[in-house]
């Protein structure tokens, strides 16, 4: 099973929020959308500002993005 980083991304800058080994990418983005939805509740400062999480490969390769602002129903 491999093993994926997770981070808030602010700009430019990217802050490590741990990493877990996962069973595949499909679990990863399930995690980093609930990662996205508990920071966007926990710090709302964050909203609107372009913040997302991003899932890294152990080599370091951005394999999924999602952003911390939700998608309104009618962009889905």
């Amino acid at each position: 099973m491999p093993y994926y980083s997770f981070d808030l991304v602010v700009g430019e800058e990217f802050k490590n929020q741990g990493g877990i080994i996962l069973e595949d990418i499909e679990v990863a983005s399930d995690r980093a959308d609930q990662l996205a939805c508990e920071l966007s509740q926990v710090k709302p400062e964050l909203q609107h500002r372009g913040c997302a999480v991003r899932v890294t490969d152990l080599d370091h390769n951005e394999v999924y993005r999602t952003p911390l602002d939700p998608v309104p129903a009618w962009q889905r």
